[in-house]
């Protein structure tokens, strides 16, 4: 099978196409052909040698995807040949044609779904989940604030909280991003490159301040987002690239807390109630997962070029 190898830790160059060995599912294994693969951030992060200098090389990047069920280990038992389905957690990477994944990791794609937005499902809709109401306990009737609204994360964010009746205030960094956050449920969208867009928002938010606010890049907006928040106001870190100086008494007269989180922490039983949210949503219409641009596998190198280095309107997919 032809897939993308990462011989060393590094930029994305370090990727290859090549041929590799097909895949042989094990126990309680199962494995896919993909027809769409997930990029996402952490995969460049893996990728760079910040998150996983351990892992053995060379490797194959990619954590989640959709395709279609072509074989299956001893003692697998939901799951059959012919499956549509969408995976996280993939074993052996899913940036090829051919992906292992444990038989609990892989969801029934309904038939209303495209692969493509199968593979914008497992990291984002997870981490969004998690973010709001494993981490914040959001509940409906609160203000969120979610930067980056027009992201993979952000869009799933957006989604959720408007389906559970919080008031979604949404960040962008363009004109297009801030329609197409509005589209999928944002009540109110600010431009975070507009000089001054904090008081747009104080100004949305009224003098109680917004109860929660998910934080996909720290480093930059962290300091900021304590003056923003009501008593008892949550901050999520979902991403950052780099460190950020706060004011600690920002915090205190509101006995407001910094959240940090990865979803590589679920738990099993986290996990399950995430996927059946993901579900529900898809059935009932209040999820519809956004692709931005789906590119050949062969482009995985331009595909991490672009998720970190421009912003991106859904998610980002490759196609073997």
């Amino acid at each position: 099978m032809k897939a993308i190898r990462v011989h060393g830790f590094g930029p994305p160059e370090t990727m290859k196409y090549e041929g590799t060995a097909d895949l042989q599912a094990g126990p309680g294994q199962v494995r896919v052909k993909v027809v769409a693969a997930g990029v996402n951030p952490v995969d460049a992060y893996i990728r760079g040698g910040m998150y996983r200098p351990d892992l053995p090389l060379p490797y194959t990047p990619g954590i989640d995807g959709a395709g279609i069920v072509d074989a299956v280990g001893a003692d697998v038992e939901d799951c059959q040949p012919g499956q549509q389905v969408y995976f996280t957690w993939s074993i052996s990477g899913s940036y090829a044609e051919q992906t292992l994944c444990a038989a609990a990791n892989i969801y029934p794609l309904p038939e209303s779904v495209t692969f493509a937005q199968g593979a914008a499902l497992g990291v984002p809709y997870g981490t969004a989940y998690r973010a709001l109401f494993h981490r914040a306990h959001a509940a409906p009737g609160e203000t969120v604030l979610i930067h980056g609204a027009s992201g993979g994360v952000g869009l799933a964010a957006v989604q959720f909280a408007h389906a559970a009746g919080l008031r979604v205030i949404g960040s962008a960094g363009s004109t297009e991003g801030m329609q197409l956050a509005r589209k999928h449920g944002a009540h109110h969208v600010v431009n975070h490159n507009e000089p001054g867009y904090q008081e747009q928002i104080k100004a949305v938010a009224g003098k109680k301040g917004v109860d929660v606010i998910l934080e996909m890049l720290a480093n930059v907006n962290l300091g900021h987002d304590l003056t923003l928040l009501a008593k008892s106001g949550r901050v999520v870190v979902i991403g950052s690239r780099g460190p950020v100086e706060i004011d600690p008494r920002e915090t205190m007269g509101r006995d407001a807390a910094i959240l940090g989180m990865t979803l590589f922490n679920t738990s099993p039983q986290d996990m399950a109630s995430i996927h059946a949210a993901i579900a529900a949503g898809l059935e009932q219409g209040v999820l519809n997962p956004v692709v931005s641009r789906e590119l050949p596998l062969k482009q995985a190198v331009a595909a991490h070029h672009d998720i970190m280095e421009n912003s991106s309107l859904g998610k980002i997919v490759l196609v073997p």
